[in-house]
């Protein structure tokens, strides 16, 4: 593209100080890498959490606490959405969400949903796809659909901070056919894996997964990449790390056989959403690489996260050191002004983050290297 068609677009997401709202003034603090720009793509979605890309190129996203899917068309195509469309109420916390082969599909805290006849916003009657356990402890489940094999693919975190759980369905990542039949625990140790991403280069599935608490600061540390294969323990309730005993069990033999994550961070950082760049918007050297949102600490001395960051991948595998990509989101000692969930690549090739704090999405987008 063009240096001047670079700045005729950098300039449609420019908002003057008098029509400037929250939402413009929080996205003007955050930090991005030279040669990025962030403008606020919609506000006013309480408690936003994961998002999608429906048919006609909207972004659809779940309001989990409100109990609503919300389509958020940007028809002008100037980086903004237009309004907010609702497309289903009345859900029971509604988490993750795709289109897929021609439906919504929708994970609610007890049950996959499938809306058949969604377009342009309007979503139509669902059909209950499958069961899953409700509620208790960590109660958001996500959803994606296996590139390859057309499977459906549902995390459901753990019932409390540490125990043996009761139903094995639990601490997994489960899989199914699409019609909801033959349901199978794909991935189990995993204490809450929120995100999920299937890598591009080699098509594995990659998901962020929040470890346990009440072991001071430092310990342990999350884990940003866990590479899922059909029947691997990744260690919870009994390890942690690299096959670390936890101390209420004492088990290193049973923690032997773990498979530990391929990749860690600062312990309370809480990775959320993630995504493998897919865009062509940004410069060469970021397609492909996998961007993950730290929802930030809650019970940590120092508070850490807030903020998204990204992964290099070479070959199909994540390379340190992690950079921070979009920070600012707590830029003191007080309360942040921001706690990232969800990210995701565009239509226009731009990255989305959500931020259930604020409830807005960010737009993050290239605007070229000689841009301050």
């Amino acid at each position: 593209m063009r240096a001047g068609a670079v700045a005729f677009l950098a300039a449609l997401s420019v908002v003057s100080p008098a029509c400037a709202t929250e939402g413009d003034r929080v996205a003007s603090q955050l930090v991005v890498p030279r040669g990025f720009a962030v403008n606020l793509y919609a506000e006013n979605l309480p408690g936003v959490r994961f998002m999608a890309v429906g048919p006609g190129g909207e972004i659809l996203a779940t309001l989990t606490r409100q109990g609503r899917v919300v389509a958020l068309p940007d028809a002008n195509h100037d980086g903004r959405a237009d309004r907010v469309v609702s497309v289903a109420d009345g859900l029971d916390l509604p988490h993750g969400i795709e289109f897929h082969a021609g439906s919504l599909w929708v994970a609610e805290t007890g049950r996959v949903i499938q809306f058949p006849s969604y377009r342009g916003g309007k979503a139509g009657a669902y059909r209950k796809i499958a069961d899953l356990p409700s509620g208790g402890g960590h109660f958001t489940r996500t959803l994606t659909f296996g590139p390859k094999d057309g499977l459906l693919y549902v995390s459901v975190g753990s019932s409390c901070n540490l125990c043996e759980e009761e139903d094995r369905r639990r601490a997994a990542v489960l899989r199914f056919r699409r019609d909801g039949s033959h349901g199978e625990v794909f991935a189990k140790g995993l204490r809450n894996a929120v995100g999920l991403a299937w890598n591009p280069v080699n098509g594995e599935l990659w998901a962020t997964s929040n470890e346990r608490d009440l072991l001071g600061d430092d310990v342990p540390p999350e884990e940003i990449v866990d590479v899922l294969r059909l029947g691997g323990d990744y260690g919870w309730p009994y390890c942690y790390g690299n096959r670390i005993a936890n101390p209420e069990f004492h088990n290193t033999e049973r923690c032997a056989g773990t498979i530990p994550p391929a990749l860690t961070d600062t312990a309370h950082s809480a990775p959320l959403g993630c995504t493998f760049y897919s865009g062509n918007a940004f410069p060469q050297e970021y397609r492909g690489d996998y961007f993950v949102c730290y929802h930030g600490s809650w019970n940590r001395t120092i508070p850490t996260g807030y903020r998204v960051v990204r992964v290099r991948v070479r070959e199909g595998k994540p390379v340190t050191p992690i950079e921070h990509f979009v920070d600012g989101f707590r830029p003191g000692p007080g309360s942040p002004i921001g706690r990232p969930v969800d990210v995701l690549t565009a239509p226009d090739g731009s990255l989305l983050v959500s931020d259930d704090y604020g409830g807005r999405i960010f737009r993050v987008r290239w605007v070229g290297s000689g841009a301050r």
